[in-house]
């Protein structure tokens, strides 16, 4: 067993941090509700435009919403009579970024990922 550092004098995250960062993890964990957030943190959009986007039904894309909007991922503003939803996080826009273009150079392929811009 090691210290609480490791080699690159790093203090460990405490039990609490971990947890957290799990419980986002474990959110981000599900397809759909990962390409929500990758949607989103290309552009704002409202629940109809997620589901076809993503393929889901409206009422799965609302609960994946819903979810994503508890832990903080996501966020919401009204427009009108429509709800639109955003990821304003420019560190969780990071993280979802760098995993996904990471995995998508890994298979080899110049995908749509790599050629089109992705911002938040």
């Amino acid at each position: 067993m090691g210290s609480a550092e490791d080699d690159g004098g790093m203090v460990d995250p405490s039990a609490e941090v971990l947890g957290e960062a799990a419980a986002m993890f474990g959110l981000l964990a599900s397809p759909p509700r990962l390409h929500i957030v990758w949607a989103l943190a290309q552009g704002e959009c409202d629940v109809t435009g997620l589901a076809e986007r993503v393929g889901g039904a409206l009422p799965a894309v609302s609960q994946h919403l819903s979810k994503l909007k508890l832990a903080g991922l996501v966020r919401s503003r009204r427009e009108g009579r429509r709800v639109v939803y955003l990821v304003d996080d420019p560190d969780v826009v990071a993280v979802v970024r760098l995993m996904v273009v990471q995995l998508d150079a890994r298979s080899g392929q110049v995908s749509p990922v790599h050629r089109r811009g992705f911002g938040a």
